[in-house]
């Protein structure tokens, strides 16, 4: 792996520079690359490679080229140098960081473009593009689905972490209607028993003992029948929501899913969704769910991008990769398209742009992605 892996650093740095001597005056596209080939995260950065040689192949022009530069893993010496030499180099525009941590070290080169991963913001900041898949567009995708479902009373369940207040701006960002928020410790000890509060799990197991109160001294047939039925439930009478979305993810994910079954949440009733989500699998043995929505990337894109890159480099990808293989795509688009790239306003353009992760449009120096809504069922994902 590792001989492949500077095999194609070389093979990436011996094209450019003799494309770029043997023919100094075409128009070329130069585009820099900014990942970690050092450091903890090198394994990632060697997967962004790989997956920039990928596109590279596969819109198969010779005047497109990348200059890899190694930011480092956290070292903001390393990611200044690399920036400068890429920009030494005379590209302009920049795929990475990484982090969005690394943004304010970015900034200061306004003369210079930079397309990253990042999810955190989908509005152009300054000279900064972040192509992630955004809480604003998962949020959009999901509120849409609920509506087409005539879901009125909808219930955001949010984990008190240290991203809670950055959420809540946004959710009151976006203005949505019919929708309330429940902060909940992430705690499992805890976590059940606020649950519970919400989907006032007390009252309606009273309301199931004193219903059974009123049949279990009668003797007549139609008594036996009803009883037979209430000893089928655990609770009696609905929960004051019809959907939740909640904004977690892996184990903590599992655990909210676990309380609201335990809590007597009728699944037929009320739609269960979450964000964030690359199609874990996972979530398959989760048997007490029997159904969870949520929006995402084209999956039958994002297993065909996978296929490819383990065919030719014997290992899967990280999942941002294919955010890095799109960003390759839109660039060489606008590029195409305009002949030329000088800042971020050439990425604000009118109509949509299909890539692998989806089709994504621009409007107000803001990325909107239009995601599908999948279904974990029946250990399938089933685009709905």
């Amino acid at each position: 792996m590792k001989t492949l892996f500077i095999t194609i650093i070389s093979y990436i740095l011996i094209f450019f520079n003799s494309n770029l001597l043997s023919d100094e005056n075409n128009n070329t596209l130069k585009i820099g690359l900014l990942a970690p080939f050092s450091g903890e995260y090198k394994d990632l950065g060697e997967s962004l490679l790989y997956s920039l040689q990928l596109a590279l192949s596969e819109i198969n022009d010779k005047k497109v080229f990348v200059i890899p530069r190694d930011s480092g893993s956290n070292n903001k010496e390393k990611l200044i140098r690399a920036v400068e030499e890429i920009r030494s180099e005379g590209a302009n525009i920049i795929i990475g960081p990484i982090n969005n941590n690394d943004f304010n070290e970015v900034k200061r080169f306004n003369d210079l473009i930079f397309i990253s991963p990042s999810n955190i913001n989908p509005d152009f900041q300054n000279n900064i593009i972040s192509i992630g898949i955004s809480f604003e567009s998962q949020i959009s995708s999901l509120m849409r689905f609920l509506k087409k479902n005539e879901k009125k009373k909808t219930v955001i369940l949010l984990p008190n972490n240290q991203y809670t207040k950055l959420i809540e701006n946004k959710l009151k960002k976006l203005q949505l209607k019919n929708y309330r928020i429940f902060k909940y410790n992430p705690d499992p000890k805890v976590l059940t028993g606020e649950i519970e509060i919400l989907t006032n799990y007390s009252q309606r197991k009273k309301n199931l003992e004193l219903r059974k109160k009123i049949f279990e001294d009668k003797d007549d047939e139609q008594s036996k029948r009803e009883i037979e039925k209430l000893e089928q439930k655990y609770t009696l009478g609905d929960v004051n929501f019809d959907s939740v979305i909640i904004i977690d993810f892996g184990n903590s994910l599992k655990s909210v899913l676990a309380s609201l079954v335990f809590s007597d949440v009728s699944q037929e009733k009320v739609l269960f969704t979450t964000l964030n989500q690359w199609f874990d699998e996972s979530i398959f043995y989760e048997n007490t769910i029997k159904s969870l929505y949520y929006p995402s990337v084209n999956y039958k894109e994002f297993k065909k991008y996978k296929e490819n890159y383990f065919k030719i480099f014997n290992n899967f990808p990280s999942e941002i990769t294919i955010l890095t293989y799109d960003a390759i795509g839109l660039i060489y688009y606008v590029w195409k398209k305009n002949g030329k790239i000088n800042s971020v306003n050439d990425f604000s353009f009118k109509g949509r742009v299909k890539g692998k992760i989806g089709t994504f449009s621009f409007d107000n120096k803001r990325i909107i992605q239009d995601l599908d809504i999948y279904k974990a069922e029946k250990n399938k994902f089933i685009k709905f």
